[in-house]
Order: structure tokens, then sequence, then C-alpha cells
């Protein structure tokens, strides 16, 4: 089984994880529903995309939902 040679100092284990830092999500307000959503994606609300209708909800019938 392998084992460290040497203990790893704080120096080299903070400088491992100094690329494991999150960042922020870019989160816009749609100008038409007024709800966040990503830059450059449909709005999952009423499915527009630069103002413009490209998705169509699915009206479910009473067969499906049951």
């Amino acid at each position: 089984m392998a084992v460290p040679k040497k203990k790893t100092s704080r120096s080299r284990r903070n400088m491992r994880r100094s690329h494991f830092a999150l960042s922020k999500v870019n989160v816009i307000v749609d100008s038409q529903t007024g709800e966040y959503k990503l830059p450059h994606h449909v709005s999952l609300v009423d499915g527009t995309y630069n103002n413009r209708q490209v998705v169509t909800k699915k009206i479910k019938t009473e067969e499906e939902v049951a």
C-alpha cells in the first residue's frame, strides 16, 4: 500500500486547494417576465429567447394527468 514519504506542508496543501474556489453564477432578470434566468438561455417560464417565442408549452390533457 502506498504511503506518503514526507508530510505535506500547509503551504503545499493550500496551494493545491487554490483552484477549488467556486465562482458566482451570472444571473439576469428576464425583461418580459421579471424572473431570474441564465444569460443566453431560453426562459423557463414562457419559453422565449431574445424576445421571440421559441418553445411552446405542452398542455396536459386529463388522460395524461390521471
